[in-house]
């Protein structure tokens, strides 16, 4: 796919747009076309970091199977016992929160409070807030897509290991997979700092716009507007790596992780997950049923059909259920993976485990076109596809 002429037949016309085609071998095909950073006229590659969104929670899950291997952490414990204080939904004082509820976005947890919060913000505090509760369903019986469930998932990873989560995410995902990757820069080495993919929105830089240069503060600044990541305590504020969206990754790494998951765990040899976990990923723990969750809205409020099965951080594609508008592939066949949407970035990773192959892509300054098959915009939609 010759990826400019696509998008400008498409009328289509992102800042930067990247997309790596791979199978279980290597990858296939790679396409980039625009500007990594305008004001320094330096063209994007396939190379260059960028702030995936919310792919940044698959990897995440990726990190919490590996400690469950090793029996550091349980999926299914509640997760108070490494908090280190009673982590309830106030409607339903007597339903544990686990691991698995909260990366599943089953929890009860909304996003009715800010998640994301001040280097010295104390996450107990906000969740003690019933704000950041839904009141009307039960953990376990409802789901709702909630950024929020991720920083208690960094804070309880912290609390296992003893280590910060932006550390603890090289050494367990992106350093044995060979990834030059990490969650909000403080642990990125220079050489992929340089290479910064600015997001935009209407021609604006809104994020990473770092001219070359590692940020004076990578995290969310204290309330008095200092920096200092020796106030770090683990386990205190899971938000400050933004587990939920805050990795920066190139669509080659990116691809890494598509190959990792077609390989049952595998990548050049080198195990990172065993094919019980993989499997895990691989299963749906929710699916639309018609009333059993929110599949998310159109600009107009109305149900969009966007997302009805999901699993441990992983999107299911093409649902067969009335309502259900999930597959920006268009061609019915099922695959696994996660979308970003932040900052006027679109992203995807999708794989399809029966055919051994993966995209993934990226578009800053996206145009916001509806979609013509799926309630994905279209610029996904022509990303997605071959």
């Amino acid at each position: 796919m010759f990826l400019p002429l696509l998008l400008a037949a498409a009328a289509l016309q992102p800042v930067a747009a990247v997309r790596v085609e791979f199978d279980r071998r290597g990858e296939t095909a790679v396409s980039a076309s625009g500007w990594a950073d305008l004001a320094a006229e330096r063209a994007v590659t396939a190379d260059d970091p960028v702030r995936v969104a919310s792919i940044s929670k698959l990897v995440t899950a990726i990190a919490v199977m590996r400690l469950v291997e090793q029996r550091r952490l349980d999926l299914d414990a509640d997760v108070s016992a490494l908090l280190g204080y009673r982590l309830r939904n106030p409607a339903f004082p007597d339903t544990p929160i686990t691991l698995r509820l909260l990366l599943s976005h089953r929890s009860s947890l909304a996003d009715g409070v800010d998640y994301v919060l001040p280097l010295d913000a104390d996450m107990k505090t906000v969740l003690a807030d019933p704000k950041a509760w839904d009141a009307a369903h039960a953990p376990g019986a409802w789901f709702h897509y909630t950024n929020l469930n991720y920083p208690v998932v960094a804070a309880v990873m912290e609390r296992a290991t003893g280590e910060r989560f932006d550390r603890l995410m090289v050494r367990l995902v992106l350093a044995p997979m060979k990834i030059a990757g990490c969650y909000n820069w403080a642990s990125c080495d220079e050489a992929s700092v340089t290479r910064a993919v600015v997001l935009y929105r209407g021609g604006q830089p809104v994020k990473d716009d770092n001219r070359g240069a590692r940020p004076a503060c990578s995290v969310t600044p204290a309330s008095d507007g200092g920096c200092d990541l020796a106030m770090w305590r683990a386990g205190a504020n899971g938000a400050i790596f933004s587990p939920q969206g805050g990795l920066r990754i190139s669509m080659r790494g990116l691809a890494r992780i598509g190959r990792m998951l077609l390989g049952n765990g595998t990548i050049d040899g080198v195990r990172v997950l065993r094919p019980a976990s993989v499997r895990l990923l691989e299963t749906p723990l929710w699916t639309f049923d018609g009333s059993n969750g929110d599949t998310g809205s159109d600009a107009s409020g109305a149900p969009s059909g966007f997302q009805c099965r999901y699993g441990l951080a992983v999107t299911f594609t093409a649902t067969e259920m009335a309502g259900c508008r999930d597959d920006p592939f268009g061609d019915g066949r099922q695959r696994i993976g996660h979308a970003g949407d932040a900052y006027g970035l679109l992203s995807g990773l999708w794989i399809d485990p029966a055919a051994g192959r993966g995209v993934a892509y990226f578009a800053t300054d996206a145009p916001s076109a509806r979609g013509e098959r799926s309630a994905f915009s279209r610029i996904e939609e022509l990303l997605a596809r071959p």
